[in-house]
C-alpha cells in the first residue's frame, strides 16, 4: 500500500468531495479517483458511496477513518522522534573503557579536555576491554580508552580499521598486603617448594592479555640476554576486573599486578606494598582508539581536541600528572 493513499482518503473527507480534494492534493480528479479505488482494493471494502459526483463514507469508510488518522499521526510522531534522536546522537560522544580506567584516568582526562572546549553529552560503558573492543568494532561506541602494550596484538577483527593516540602512561605493579612490620606479606619471587598465592586476571581482561604477552616475550635463559628471575606463583583466584583483585590483595589473599593509577592511594597509605623489585613492573600505555573512517562532526571535533591538547603537552615536554604515578601526554600514531 502507498501511504499517500491515506492522505488522499482524508483529503476527500475534509474537502467535502473529489474536486477540492484533488486540488489540495495537486492531482487531477481522475488520478485521485484511481488512487481511492486502489486504497479500497487494498482494504477489501468500498470506503465511499459515489452518487451524482458526491462521495459519502460507507460504514466501512467510517470505521476506517480513525485508523487512517492514527496511522498518519503515529508516523509523523515517529518521524519527529527519530529526527530528535538522530540529532542528539550526532552530538553525543560514546566511550567504552575498562573498570580500572573508569575509576581513575577517564574522569580527570575528560575534565581536562572539557576545559579546552565544549563536548556536549557523554555516555560511558565500562565492561572490560574485550566488551569495549566489540562495542567499538560494531559502532555502539565511538572511542575506546584502554591500557595497551606493544607486545599485545590489536583486536583480531580490526585489521587496519582502527587508529589510536597515546594519551598517558601507567604501570602494572606487583603488590600485596603488608605484614605487621610493613614488609610484603608475599615477597617475590617465591620458592619452588612454596609458590606465592597469585591473584590473576581472567582471559577477557585486557591487563591479563598484556601480562601474558609480556611473560611470553621474556627471553629464555639460553638466549644470551639477561635472564629474568623466575617467579614461583600459584594462582588462587581469578577475576576479570582490577577492583576485585585490588580488594583481595588488600585483604592479604595474594600478590597481584595492579595499575599504579588504581592503587596510588593504597600505596601511599600503606594498605598495599610492592611485592618485589621494580624490574617486575610492566610499563603500560593508555590509548584512545577509534575507527579511521570519518564520522560525525562532534566526534571529529573531539578527536581533534584530544590530539591537539596532548600534542601541546608533548611539544612543551611538560607532561601533566593527573594522578600519582600517571602522566598524560600523547603522540600521533596513525
Amino acid at each position: 500500500m502507498d501511504l499517500s493513499w491515506l492522505d488522499d482518503f482524508l483529503a476527500v473527507i475534509d474537502g467535502g468531495g473529489l474536486p477540492r480534494a484533488a486540488d489540495a492534493r495537486h492531482l487531477t480528479p481522475d488520478a485521485l479517483a484511481r488512487r481511492l479505488r486502489a486504497l479500497e482494493d487494498w482494504v477489501g471494502a468500498p470506503l465511499f458511496e459515489r452518487e451524482d459526483g458526491t462521495f459519502t463514507l460507507t460504514d466501512a469508510g467510517r470505521r476506517f477513518r480513525p485508523v487512517a488518522e492514527e496511522v498518519l499521526r503515529r508516523l509523523l510522531q515517529g518521524r519527529e522522534e527519530t529526527r530528535a534522536v538522530a540529532q542528539a546522537d550526532a552530538t553525543a560522544l560514546r566511550f567504552a573503557t575498562t573498570p580500572a580506567l573508569a575509576l581513575t584516568v577517564f574522569p580527570s582526562w575528560l575534565r581536562g579536555l572539557e576545559q579546552k572546549g565544549r563536548l556536549g553529552s557523554v555516555s560511558l560503558t565500562s565492561d572490560g576491554l574485550e566488551a569495549g573492543e566489540q562495542a567499538l568494532l560494531s559502532g555502539r561506541v565511538q572511542f575506546l580508552l584502554c591500557h595497551a602494550h606493544p607486545a599485545t596484538p590489536r583486536p583480531r577483527q580490526s585489521g587496519d580499521a582502527l587508529q589510536s593516540i597515546l594519551v598517558g602512561t601507567d604501570r602494572l605493579l606487583p603488590v600485596c598486603a603488608p605484614d605487621a612490620e610493613g614488609q610484603p606479606r608475599h615477597p617475590l619471587p617465591g620458592r619452588p617448594e612454596s609458590p606465592l598465592p597469585a591473584l590473576s586476571y581472567s582471559r577477557e581482561s585486557g591487563l591479563g592479555r598484556i601480562l601474558e604477552a609480556v611473560r611470553n616475550a621474556a627471553p629464555p635463559p639460553d638466549s644470551g640476554s639477561t635472564p629474568i628471575t623466575p617467579l614461583w606463583l600459584n594462582t588462587v583466584f581469578t577475576a576479570p576486573t582490577t577492583p576485585i583483585l585490588r580488594t583481595l590483595a588488600r585483604d592479604g589473599r595474594g600478590v597481584a599486578w595492579l595499575p599504579e593509577s588504581l592503587i596510588a592511594e593504597d600505596l601511599a597509605r600503606g594498605r598495599l606494598v610492592a611485592a618485589g623489585e621494580s624490574a617486575w613492573a610492566v610499563p603500560l600505555q593508555i590509548r584512545l582508539v577509534r575507527h579511521r573512517a570519518r564520522q560525525s562532526k562532534a566526534m571529529e571535533g573531539f578527536w581533534s581536541l584530544a590530539v591537539e591538547a596532548a600534542l601541546w603537552r608533548a611539544d612543551a615536554r611538560a607532561p601533566e600528572p593527573i594522578l600519582n604515578g600517571v602522566e598524560i601526554f600523547t603522540e600521533k600514531d596513525m
